[in-house]
Order: C-alpha cells, then sequence, then structure tokens
C-alpha cells in the first residue's frame, strides 16, 4: 500500500471500509434484517432508481398488473439493500462461512470444461447478488472478473486486495486484450455483459422482447480463443436459507455463425432467471436505450408506453 492513501481525503473512505468490516460480522440473519430496512429506506429516498425500476417492470413485466408489480417494486429494493450488507459478507467471510451459506450445483461441468486445457467463459447477469456470485464461483475455482477501474486510489485499492482475496483476479473493464489474453492462457473469466452498451460492435438485441442496445462480445470472444462458455447464476434463497448457485452445462453449437442470435439465446436464459427471482434482477439500470436517437425514449418524460 501506497503511504498516500492515508492522506486526509482518504479518511472517510476508510471509515466506511472500516464499517463495512465491522458489519462482515454480523450473524447472516442481520445482514438479511438490516440490509432490508436499508432497502426499505431506499425505496422512500431513491426516487431516481424507483423510477427507471417502475419503468423496466412495465416494460419486462406487462402481465402483471399495477399491484403485483408494485409489491415488487418494493421487494426489489429491499434485495438492493441486502445487497449493499453482502459485499462485505462477501469481502471478509471465511471459505467455511461461505460454503455453509451456498450451495453450488454443476461443479462437474466447470470442471470438465477445464479439464479441455483451455480458458473458460462464465457467462452471467446483473442480478443485486452480484458480489456475492462472484466470491461463490471463486471458491470453486480462480476466476478472473471484469472490472470498472475507479478514480478514488483508497476504493480502487480495497476492491483489488479483497476482491482477489479468495481467488479472484482483476481485468479492467475495457482491458479487451487483457480479457483474450487470460481465456488463452487457460484461464476461468467471469462476465456479464447483459448491461446497456452502445460502443462499436453493439447490436439490438431483444430482451424480454424489446430491442436493447447489447455488447456481442461473448459470440467472438468463444470463436477467438476456443473457450467454452457456461452460463452461471446465483439466487438468494428466501429468508436465511442463504444461497443457491448453478453452474450450466457449455452451451452447444455455440458459437454459431450469427452473434446477435448467439447473444439473444443468453438473453432468452436470463429471462427464465428474471421469473425464478424478478425482485433480484438490477431493474435499476436503464437498460433500454437505443444506438440512434429515433429510438423510443423509455426514460424520458412522455415516455411511450409498449404495445
Amino acid at each position: 500500500m501506497q503511504w498516500r492513501l492515508l492522506a486526509p481525503r482518504y479518511w472517510p473512505t476508510w471509515a466506511g471500509i472500516g464499517v463495512l468490516r465491522l458489519l462482515a460480522l454480523l450473524p447472516y440473519s442481520w445482514v438479511i434484517a438490516l440490509g432490508g430496512l436499508l432497502g426499505r429506506m431506499m425505496r422512500l429516498v431513491a426516487l431516481r432508481f424507483v423510477r427507471t425500476a417502475r419503468r423496466n417492470l412495465e416494460l419486462c413485466l406487462p402481465e402483471l398488473d399495477a399491484a403485483a408489480r408494485a409489491q415488487l417494486l418494493d421487494r426489489h429494493f429491499v434485495s438492493l439493500g441486502i445487497a449493499l450488507l453482502e459485499v462485505p459478507l462477501a469481502w471478509w467471510s471465511s471459505s467455511a462461512r461461505i460454503a455453509r451459506l451456498a450451495h453450488v450445483e454443476g461443479r462437474e461441468h466447470l470442471e470438465a470444461a477445464r479439464a479441455r486445457g483451455r480458458g473458460v467463459l462464465l457467462l452471467t447477469a446483473h442480478f443485486t447478488a452480484m458480489e456475492m456470485a462472484g466470491r461463490v464461483l471463486a471458491s470453486v475455482a480462480p476466476v478472473g472478473f471484469l472490472y470498472r477501474p475507479t478514480s478514488n486510489e483508497v476504493l480502487a485499492y480495497a476492491l483489488g486486495r479483497f476482491r482477489t482475496a479468495h481467488g479472484g483476479h482483476p481485468i479492467p473493464r475495457d482491458d479487451i486484450r487483457a480479457f483474450i489474453g487470460a481465456l488463452r492462457n487457460k484461464e476461468c473469466v467471469w462476465y456479464a455483459p447483459d448491461q446497456s452498451y452502445r460502443r462499436k460492435g453493439a447490436e439490438m438485441v431483444p430482451l424480454f422482447g424489446i430491442p436493447a442496445a447489447t455488447n456481442t462480445l461473448t459470440s467472438r470472444l468463444a470463436r477467438m480463443t476456443g473457450a467454452p462458455v457456461l452460463p452461471y447464476f446465483l439466487q438468494r434463497l428466501p429468508g436465511t436459507q442463504g444461497y443457491r448457485a448453478v453452474i450450466h452445462p457449455p452451451l452447444e453449437n455455440f458459437p454459431s455463425d450469427d452473434a446477435v442470435a448467439d447473444t439473444e439465446r443468453f438473453n432468452h436464459m436470463i429471462e427464465a432467471q428474471v421469473r425464478l427471482v424478478p425482485e433480484q434482477y438490477l431493474w435499476i439500470h436503464r437498460r433500454f436505450k437505443g444506438l440512434t436517437e429515433d429510438y423510443p425514449d423509455y426514460y424520458g418524460r412522455e415516455a411511450p408506453r409498449r404495445a
């Protein structure tokens, strides 16, 4: 650690990390209870996120009536609050504690893929228990994960140290060469390509029947490196039951000659997982943005209703 990280401007960040460290000592039942309380408070004050989540639920789950969507919105913010308190749980819990909390299914699929002597691409999506999903996956095999660099040096130090303490190693989100290099070096890489993406290589790919700007890199990565692609999802179980993580078998006939079709194929898997635990998907993200100005502004004041 560099001495400059102890400068006074970083003291609030260190204080926050200290609070997180104390929260990691709480019993899991307290994490759930306090996280739920925090989420209900967020529901009252984080109005911009509330509007975005409400709009996403209208777009993606039109079969629900208004009352059901309102209840789901409340449950989503409870899930978000729990997710915040899962961060210290994931960073500082012992391996034995994680093993008690999380049941992993499909380890044999990852072991068989690694035995082929190639890199492995573990495909996931942004659910609220993302931090715990990474920690649980790292307990099965060393895994690289993509991250967004932060300008706060102390936070960057903490993220790098505590996320890598249990078998993970970071890859900058925009460093495609490092991403490809890790796969070619026979490493496992955990990748979540489900958020709005409007850079080079983006395509409009349906999610819940709505075209959304999407990164189709997964298909090209699989073709360039020969890495098998294994979907991976973790869900938070009701109450204090912990977590269920599932590593699926490698996608068959993947990649195809159509990167958009490959991406839509995974989107259907995301949809299935969302319907399993709808409150746990990251609905506060503005997913449905277009690549051109003529695309509907679903989040504007005069946002068009879905037909």
